[in-house]
């Protein structure tokens, strides 16, 4: 989740490691969920091993990769349907396997059945898609989907329901709102764990990209929760135990068997239901040695 103060601490730390040398451009969106992530690269033992981009919101993320702005970027899953040159990297995810909170559809209190058009979000697009996607193949029909703002006040004016990510996703007041918690929804349908963004990267730029340390970065995010949630915490409005909560049980930051299954079904429905054009099979950099 964004904090703008937080943001701009971690800005200034970037700053003065990526001058120090040619490193690895990467790209990540500096929200709460992506904090265990990436603080290994900011403040901890792998500090200086890439020159890390972070004020984006995910899509943007996409965009740097797509452009060849950034070697590697952490990118909402459904972009590795559109960026046909790209491979992910192994055992690393942003994901959930029940609710994930940060990823809600919100409504005056009408069913999915009675939602004729929804506002999105557009700041993941994986999220855009997945409320495609359980419409059309388990809802059973298509509301109009219309990118928006995230103002929940005004998304719910002109449409019947909401899509929110991120701090606004976990901040708003949900007195008399119905909220459905997407990753919850997709469990429901699915029995599976859901997928919202894994890091990506170039095959050209295999070489180099293989040789950084996604993995133990996440290992030693993840060591330092209390750490992140404590600096979200004013940012947010939310007590940092939550947000240590939130990090630990919401989301899974590791692709194991169960969350690659979700994923592949998530892509296998989108291509079905012409939410893209290709269903590529995953492609994975090989393990760092």
């Amino acid at each position: 989740m964004r904090g703008r103060g937080v943001r701009e601490k971690v800005r200034e730390e970037i700053g003065k490691e990526n001058a120090m040398g040619d490193a690895p451009r990467v790209a990540a969106s500096s929200y709460l969920n992506t904090a265990p992530l990436i603080w290994s690269f900011v403040r901890g033992a792998r500090r200086g091993d890439v020159e890390l981009l972070t004020d984006a919101a995910p899509s943007r993320c996409a965009e740097l990769l797509a452009r060849g702005e950034a070697e590697a970027a952490l990118v909402p899953v459904i972009e590795y349907q559109r960026l046909p040159e790209t491979a992910v990297v192994p055992g690393v995810c942003v994901g959930a396997r029940a609710e994930v909170q940060s990823v809600v559809l919100v409504t005056r209190g009408a069913p999915l059945e009675d939602i004729a058009s929804v506002a999105l979000d557009t700041s993941s697009r994986t999220s855009a898609a997945l409320v495609e996607v359980i419409f059309r193949e388990f809802v059973g029909h298509a509301p109009h989907l219309a990118p928006s703002e995230p103002n929940l006040t005004e998304m719910l004016c002109a449409h019947d329901a909401a899509l929110l990510i991120g701090d606004p996703a976990m901040t708003f007041p949900r007195e008399g709102l119905r909220v459905y918690d997407m990753a919850g929804l997709w469990r429901s349908f699915t029995g599976l764990g859901f997928v919202f963004a894994m890091w990506m990267a170039h095959e050209s730029a295999g070489a180099r990209v293989e040789k950084i340390d996604f993995a133990g970065a996440r290992d030693e995010g993840l060591a330092r929760v209390e750490e992140i949630a404590s600096e979200y915490e004013r940012e947010l409005g939310r007590p940092c135990n939550e947000l240590v909560r939130y990090l630990r049980e919401n989301i899974c930051f590791k692709l194991d068997e169960e969350m690659r299954a979700g994923l592949e079904l998530f892509f296998r429905l989108a291509h079905k239901h012409r939410v893209t054009d290709a269903d590529r099979p995953l492609k994975f950099f090989s393990p760092r040695e």
